[in-house]
């Protein structure tokens, strides 16, 4: 899988963000990081042929069937993106602290030949099954593609198993206080930082 797009919008001069890696095992893993960017959002990835699939999810994922949480596909992320944690510096894409949330490994749950040719082939189709293995995220969920809207616009939705929770779910409620301030404080720094484009206006001249 190519990492151009990855590579294109990162100035490594500036970030510590990973430029490549290495999948090592059998086992396939999942990450999701809180990304407290200009807009804070969650980053879902799962490891597939070699690289790591990746969707941004505005209100983070939800234990809760009822919810169906809209996911944005974006562009591949290097495998040793999965450890992941800092600062962002501000005027660089996705300016802001990153911090990993949950990961673990994952599987599918219609899984027939090679595990990669299948996950690349339901993701082709816009219908990928899995069972996840995290602290946080446990059990069977669904990334459907939704039709009819833009072409990258997916939802995340649990299936209806063991783990499932009936109560309301807010990713946020299991961040920690400090991971919260942290990014708010960076933030309003790079607000800060960043400087402000000014715009020069020229006065036409007075005719005689």
């Amino acid at each position: 899988m190519s990492l151009g797009k990855y590579h294109q919008k990162r100035n490594f001069n500036e970030t510590t963000e990973p430029k490549a890696g290495t999948a090592k095992g059998d086992r396939h893993i999942f990450v999701v990081q809180r990304h407290h960017a200009s807009r804070l959002h969650y980053d879902f990835r799962l490891e597939v042929a070699g690289v790591l699939k990746s969707w941004a999810v505005p209100k983070g994922p939800s234990m809760n069937p009822a919810d169906k949480r809209l996911a944005m596909e974006v562009e591949d992320h290097p495998y040793d993106y999965k450890d992941f944690e800092g600062v962002i510096p501000a005027g660089n894409y996705g300016a802001g602290t990153v911090y990993v949330w949950d990961k673990g490994t994952y599987e599918l749950l219609n899984h027939t030949g090679s595990f990669d040719k299948t996950a690349l082939k339901e993701i082709k189709e816009g219908d990928l099954k899995i069972r996840i293995k995290g602290k946080k995220l446990k059990g069977e969920f669904a990334l459907v593609k939704m039709k009819g809207a833009e072409k990258n616009a997916w939802l995340l939705i649990k299936h209806k198993d063991q783990y499932a929770a009936k109560e309301k779910y807010d990713s946020e409620d299991y961040t920690p206080k400090t991971i919260k301030e942290k990014g708010m404080k960076e933030k309003e720094r790079q607000k800060l930082k960043t400087p402000v484009k000014k715009v020069v206006k020229e006065t036409a001249k007075k005719k005689a």
